[in-house]
């Protein structure tokens, strides 16, 4: 699959024009975490270790800007390790045969002088697609060094996330929340 993957970017690389700015992720310093709130109790909270993308960038008119970015689920780090196993199989996120999350940005207009981006991203999982909006912050650090914060939510529900007497969301709710802070650089 990972292999799949690396074609597929590969491919939409070299599909870029040569005006085209490519931005890659430093995955040392980046980092992509979820909450779910809990009723009565600690709220569920994890991050993934495993995730990869980039960011395409056509300055001179707009037109092909594109995100992508994709998250390794099994990479999970969860506040309650001992619900890890429970999480990954079917009745959540169903690792082995859904081993991968996906945003994909599409195309969206950006400019840099200004520093928010409100767009509608497109989320896989669970080999489920919806459409959602994104908050983002961009803060340049450097000539070829950005930062991007960036907020969202999702449903569980919509993405059958917690299934069977999970699905209440008298204990568990709905809302799941995604805070991502990535470090792009340029290429």
């Amino acid at each position: 699959m990972k292999i799949i993957f690396s074609f597929f970017l590969i491919f939409l690389i070299c599909k870029q024009s040569i005006a085209t700015d490519l931005w890659s992720i430093d995955k040392n310093i980046s980092s992509i975490e979820f909450e779910v709130p809990v009723l009565f109790a600690k709220n569920v909270a994890g991050k993934f270790n495993k995730f990869d993308g980039f960011v395409s960038l056509d300055l001179s008119n707009q037109n092909n800007n594109k995100a992508l970015i994709n998250v390794s689920i099994d990479s999970l780090d969860l506040n309650y390790k001992r619900y890890k196993e429970l999480v990954l199989s079917e009745v959540f996120f169903d690792v082995k045969k859904f081993p991968f999350g996906l945003i994909d940005t599409n195309n969206f207009k950006f400019n840099y002088k200004d520093n928010k981006i409100n767009l509608v991203g497109e989320l896989t999982i669970k080999g489920k697609s919806q459409k959602i909006p994104i908050d983002i912050e961009v803060i340049k650090l450097a000539s070829e060094l950005v930062q991007v914060k960036s907020e969202m939510s999702f449903s569980r529900n919509e993405f059958n996330i917690g299934s069977g007497n999970w699905q209440n969301t008298s204990i568990l709710k709905d809302e799941i929340k995604i805070n991502a802070n990535i470090f792009l650089f340029k290429e």
